[in-house]
């Protein structure tokens, strides 16, 4: 069955068409709640706006649902606990805005320095007053930025073309990370002082609400002219107006307000205040990021890739080129050891060898653990739900990173503890084989052996002796089964001995007990490896 991608607000084109191919696209209106719930019951995927309410409710209605996309930055519509507790992913475009954002923050302080709104307003009306508006110039000025995140680093590169001496306020930035920018680190009560300019580019969180208030409006520089271009609340508004009227403050820009939308402010008042409502990712190029982004990361959810930008998922972040491969290694050495194991295990460590542990892996961690419950539980089992089953379950995860010499340019061995004592373990690797890598096994539980990840598995463990492989082979031929592979393993002669085959259909338990019961086996167990990816 063809995922379905359902569509709630609009989208650029060019978003559409990567989808277009692969997904069945549906359009709903996502405003019209009815409408929007009887269209997620079929759903994959949904891609929304600001518009659409994703909430409990909604996730509810969509048996389906895979994966969230928020062709934004913020996720005030979308109930992110709900989607985590379902295993759905949730995406959104963080980095879509930041250049629009950067320049809305550069175009208000130009504004707010030359009057630019308010003289456009005057000659309009029919009047030419020039020395009513005239303003300052912004070289050699300083220029105070509060927060330098993407938003703020990109404002200070931007202002700094007009020669201005910058200075920043930034708890959790580095000194020389800052001197590389050109940006000298001071306190937030230096800034305040010290600046002609003032930038905010914080997020908005419970430290970061009323940061600048009357108290600290009361230390800045009577000819300072502040810009807000980041989040409502950061400044408060009655006390920048305050500020405004009695000649403390000569003028803001001003982007965002505490409440939205919003149409009457105290700041509105004042010519030497520039407002906008809230335009800093209204450009046509941060729309079609936007998403382009989410768009992107929808197919990679939906094809059972790893999403980087996934904001529910514990592993999220850029995975190197050279690991992504490995997902899929990781995933499958996961529902290999609980099939061999026979259970959930009481520990699980990941270990991870060779040349691949320059990078960073911990990634391989949450595959794994993907792996380890997907044949485990009913509900679908994700990157984002993952590691809530380990914890419900009390499984212990960690992950070992090893400089050892191995044969292979990377090995990964999935070993665990389970509740009997016993210690179970699993390895694979990557092998480069022409038009896509090849995933192989190379050890089950301390047999090595080298075969293909791939299709249905069949591990039989038995005493070594005459005869086995042609009495299972008969078994499963009988019952139309055909055997692509099949390796044996053994430590000594007439010792203890795995037999590993891999078939092209699923094969029943009963049919598997009967082929373990013909050989006397201890222990049987099957996987199923196809269509993951």
């Amino acid at each position: 069955m063809t995922p379905v991608v359902l569509i709630a607000e609009e989208l650029a084109p060019a978003a559409i068409e990567v989808l277009a191919h692969d997904f069945d696209v549906r359009h709903v209106d996502g405003t019209d709640r009815p409408a929007l719930l009887a269209a997620l019951a079929e759903a994959d995927a949904v891609i929304v706006r600001s518009a659409t309410q994703i909430d409990a409710e909604a996730v509810a209605a969509a048996p389906r649902l895979k994966v969230v996309a928020r062709a934004g930055v913020g996720l005030d519509n979308v109930e992110v606990p709900a989607a985590t507790a379902r295993g759905v992913m949730v995406v959104n475009a963080p980095t879509s805005n930041i250049v629009s954002a950067a320049e809305q923050a550069v175009a208000l302080l130009l504004a707010v320095a030359r009057n630019t709104a308010s003289a456009s307003a005057a000659l309009k009306a029919g009047e030419w007053k020039r020395s009513k508006y005239t303003g300052v110039e912004i070289q050699g000025k300083t220029v105070g930025v509060v927060g330098l995140g993407r938003i703020g680093v990109l404002f200070a590169q931007r202002i700094a073309a007009f020669g201005t001496r910058l200075i920043a306020y930034d708890p959790y930035i580095q000194p020389a990370r800052a001197a590389q920018l050109g940006v000298r680190l001071v306190g937030l009560d230096e800034l305040l002082r010290e600046s002609d300019f003032i930038s905010i580019h914080l997020p908005k969180t419970p430290e970061t609400v009323g940061l600048i208030g009357a108290k600290e409006l009361a230390l800045v520089k009577p000819e300072v002219r502040i810009v807000n271009a980041a989040r409502g609340g950061l400044v408060d508004e009655q006390a920048l107006a305050d500020a405004i009227a009695e000649g403390r403050v000569a003028g803001a820009g001003v982007d965002v307000y505490a409440k939205e939308p919003c149409t009457a402010s105290p700041l509105f008042a004042f010519d030497n205040v520039v407002a906008t409502p809230h335009l800093g990712a209204s450009t046509a190029e941060a729309q079609d990021k936007a998403g382009l982004a989410v768009a992107k990361s929808v197919k990679l959810a939906l094809q059972g890739e790893f999403v980087p930008d996934a904001v529910n998922v514990q592993a999220g972040g850029v995975v190197a080129e050279d690991v992504r491969p490995l997902l899929p290694l990781a995933e499958k050495l996961g529902k290999v050891f609980t099939a061999v194991a026979g259970g959930v295990a009481a520990s699980v460590t990941v270990e991870v060898r060779g040349e691949i542990v320059a990078n960073e892996v911990s990634v391989l961690k949450l595959a794994a653990t993907k792996g380890l419950f997907t044949s485990v539980v009913e509900e679908q089992v994700t990157y984002v739900n993952a590691p809530h089953l380990a914890a419900d379950r009390g499984v212990e995860l960690a992950l070992a990173v090893l400089a050892d010499t191995v044969e292979q340019p990377t090995l990964v061995t999935v070993r665990g503890a389970l509740p009997d004592g016993r210690t179970v373990s699993v390895s694979g690797t990557v092998v480069a084989g022409g038009a896509r890598d090849v995933v192989k096994l190379t050890e089950v539980d301390g047999f090595d052996l080298e075969l293909g990840a791939e299709g249905v598995l069949l591990f039989l463990r038995y005493a070594d002796r005459p005869g086995v492989v042609g009495a299972v082979g008969s078994i499963l031929g009988e019952s139309g089964v055909n055997i692509a592979a099949m390796q044996v393993a053994r430590r000594e002669a007439g010792g203890e001995a795995l037999m590993t085959l891999t078939v092209d259909s699923a094969v029943a338990v009963d049919l598997l007990d009967s082929a373990a019961g013909s050989i006397g086996a201890v222990a049987a167990s099957a996987v199923d490896l196809r269509d993951e990816y």
